[in-house]
């Protein structure tokens, strides 16, 4: 037991160190796209992100996908990093990173709509529960942003943001059907690269980027955290922690993370911080939780009990 102690010390280190990079990941995220495109900044993150990756595992002398393997991770790329972290990221620019972690969170509550539509799936009386709490304490952020509704930059960033976390959920259920047949880490820095690669395309071709030269020290600071704390730091932390801790408490991220990226918006950027927004966050979170347990209980085949559920 004592040779224990100190490796579970430091997974529980692990994991307070995922919850707060990850949570304030969605905060350097706003930053990064205040003065540059938001296409641009995540196409330059996952180039970057995915390059090390890459490397990592070709100097480990992994194999390279072949044949059929592609499909998967093309498919994926296109899901989970151009689509929901392309459009997340996009999503931030017009809305507040608190805001945006907020709707992240509710992929939850999306899987179980998307496998009632698609595998005729009747959620349990606690998932409905779920929905109700998670949906309504949506609704209840969003009723202290309600003049903003007004402003057709906040109407897109919501859409944007919804848009990103159905696509993360397609993207679950893709990958528990298409089970991935080749090293999953070194997946994610091909998908990076590739999706990164496309929306630097994007962004070059319909004219919403700027040189290099331009891009502000300030953004290349957040770009820096995001990549090598946010990509690297805390995806690493949390492979540690899943190997040392259960599961079940690994999965508390998810829900601490909207609560970071909101205090610090508001206490330190800026951001709209109410007490209507705390209580909304709160209930939100809840019903997530609440979705998670009855997705357990009934052990839907889909359910990623080792997903990293990160967007930011």
């Amino acid at each position: 037991m004592q040779s224990e102690t100190p490796s579970h010390g430091r997974a529980y280190a692990a994991l307070v160190l995922i919850c707060f990079i990850w949570g304030t990941s969605w905060v350097a995220t706003k930053e990064a796209v205040r003065y540059m495109p938001a296409l641009q900044m995540v196409g330059i993150r996952q180039i970057w992100a995915g390059a090390l990756y890459v490397i990592w595992f070709l100097v480990k002398k992994q194999p390279w996908p072949k044949g059929k393997q592609w499909w998967p991770i093309l498919w994926l790329a296109f899901l989970n990093f151009i689509l929901s972290n392309g459009l997340s990221t996009w999503g931030v620019k017009y809305i507040s990173a608190g805001l945006g972690s907020i709707i992240g969170a509710s992929f939850p509550l999306w899987l179980v709509i998307l496998s009632l539509i698609r595998y005729k799936e009747k959620p349990t009386p606690l998932a409905w529960i779920g929905l109700i709490f998670g949906f309504s304490g949506i609704c209840i952020v969003f009723y202290d942003h309600l003049t903003e509704f007004l402003d057709p930059n906040f109407r897109i960033g919501i859409a944007l943001s919804v848009t990103a976390a159905i696509t993360w959920t397609i993207g679950t259920l893709y990958t528990k059907e298409h089970a991935l047949h080749f090293n999953p880490y070194f997946g994610i820095g091909l998908q990076m690269c590739i999706s990164g690669i496309t929306l630097m395309t994007i962004s070059k071709m319909t004219g919403m980027s700027i040189p290099l030269t331009d891009i502000p020290a300030y953004s290349w600071l957040n770009i820096t955290y995001l990549v090598l704390f946010s990509s690297v730091l805390a995806f690493v932390s949390y492979l540690y922690a899943l190997q040392k801790l259960p599961t079940s408490l690994v999965s508390i991220y998810a829900y601490i993370n909207p609560i970071v990226a909101v205090l610090i918006g508001g206490a330190f950027f800026n951001e709209r911080l109410t007490v209507v927004i705390l209580i909304g966050a709160l209930v939100t979170i809840m019903g997530v939780y609440l979705v998670n347990a009855a997705l357990r209980q009934k052990r839907f085949f889909f359910w990623p009990s080792k997903s990293t559920g990160h967007r930011a």
